[in-house]
């Protein structure tokens, strides 16, 4: 394991415009002067979160798909967040996480969020993934998987970073707050949150608040309210320190989810 550097892009989003936030993003991250092994972005970075599939959707191979391997390729480093996928008929809430050589991995949403009806409109995932790069494995979520324990099991230390892409409303940040710090001590990892900022076309305000958490529950980031463009480094040697002097893991329970 290598030191990893990660940014994290708590954006502005303009809503339902793939072209804009495309734009935006791509502007904002051509600032850039330090390099990056990770940049992430919020949940739904090209659209905001929004149940427009026939608006919003894409292929796999689409534009916005497209643009994360250009950003990754220009850039030199994995650009990875969500976005509306349709395949078969059918839609999805899919993390993408771009190499820059253009082969990339996805996950699709497991828990989808009721309250917003966004479980009338896609279709659940079915599969956590990992991901390695310098040694590190990373474990990438969204938003509402954060709620999930079970789902989020460090089960025999399978990960070192979870990482979660959001569209968490301000309303409930007070539960954004705390369930990113448990879900870092529970599993001895490092966890990380990234939120966007603003109004959506709901009118829902989203706060930020995104963050980095390390296994021992410390702050290594913490950004609320504005939009943000951190790069922060995380050392393994903090982490093997810490489940060393805390070898929680080896006593966990073992089970399997159905």
């Amino acid at each position: 394991m290598e030191p990893l550097k990660i940014t994290v892009f708590q954006a502005y989003l303009f809503w339902e415009n793939i072209e804009k936030n495309l734009n935006n993003l791509a502007f904002r991250l051509s600032s850039l002067r330090e390099k990056t092994d990770v940049i992430i972005l919020p949940e739904m970075f090209n659209t905001g979160f929004t149940n427009n599939v026939e608006k919003c959707a894409e292929p796999a191979n689409g534009p916005t798909t497209r643009w994360l391997f250009e950003m990754a390729s220009s850039l030199n480093c994995v650009v990875a967040g969500s976005l509306i996928i349709e395949e078969g008929g059918k839609y999805y809430n899919r993390f993408v996480w771009m190499f820059p050589d253009g082969k990339y991995v996805k996950y699709d949403k497991r828990h989808l969020f009721g309250l917003s009806k966004e479980s009338e409109y896609f279709e659940p995932g079915n599969e956590r993934i990992l991901v390695d790069i310098k040694g590190w494995k990373i474990c990438p979520m969204i938003c509402y998987d954060l709620r999930f324990p079970v789902w989020s099991k460090n089960q025999n230390g399978a990960y070192d970073i979870l990482v979660y892409t959001a569209s968490w409303p301000d309303k409930r940040s007070a539960h954004w707050r705390a369930l990113i710090p448990a879900r870092a001590i529970e599993n001895q990892a490092y966890v990380v949150g990234v939120n966007r900022v603003g109004h959506d076309g709901n009118d829902i305000y989203y706060s930020g608040g995104s963050m980095c958490i390390s296994p021992l529950g410390d702050v290594v980031y913490y950004k609320p309210e504005d939009e943000d463009l951190y790069t922060f480094t995380l050392n393994p040697n903090d982490l093997l320190e810490a489940r060393e002097k805390f070898p929680f893991l080896k006593d966990s329970d073992s089970f399997t989810i159905g």
